[in-house]
């Protein structure tokens, strides 16, 4: 075992330890673990620093759930198909008659934001969503001074990349 692996597993170890004396009750079957388990995906430790950034970009549309929703359909390729947009609207909160209206709408602030970019298809002008690298996006917006991204949000997210040592900003 390297050491990278081996410090890892020391990690492991002590919160695992530290679990079962803080919760004795809880077994390995009351956890989801993504080990075990089918249905996860990867999400970057900072999602909801990038999360919050986004909703104070989009002109109080807030745009988050409709991204988090896209990053949860996305695999490594990070392509999405947008064929079930009444599904993608209800997961993301909008429901309702104009659900689908004002899911496309948030789509299209995330696309014009540059977290996405979307291509016509056989679902109509959304039919594919690519997810770029929010790092990138954010470094971009913050060297163009875009409104809404605070100096607060910026520093908060290259602390946090820091610490998880992110260096993709």
């Amino acid at each position: 075992m390297d050491a990278k692996a081996a410090r890892k597993k020391a990690i492991s170890d002590t919160q695992c330890e530290l679990r079962a004396k803080l919760w004795p009750d809880i077994t390995e079957d009351d956890l989801w673990n993504r080990k075990k388990r089918t249905g996860f995906t990867t999400v970057p430790r900072t999602m909801p620093i990038f999360t919050e950034i986004m909703d104070s970009m989009s002109n109080g549309k807030p745009v988050s759930k409709v991204y988090l929703d896209l990053w949860c359909r996305s695999f490594d390729e990070h392509v999405v198909a947008l064929s079930k947009k009444e599904e993608m609207a209800f997961y993301s909160g909008f429901g309702g008659q104009r659900g689908v209206q004002t899911w496309s709408s948030r789509l299209d602030i995330l696309a014009g934001l540059g977290f996405v970019k979307v291509a016509p298809g056989p679902y109509g002008t959304r039919s594919y969503a690519l997810i770029l690298n929010p790092y990138k996006i954010v470094a971009k917006h913050w060297a163009q001074k875009t409104s809404g991204l605070t100096e607060a949000h910026y520093n908060a997210l290259l602390a946090r990349a820091g610490e998880i040592k992110a260096d993709d900003i």
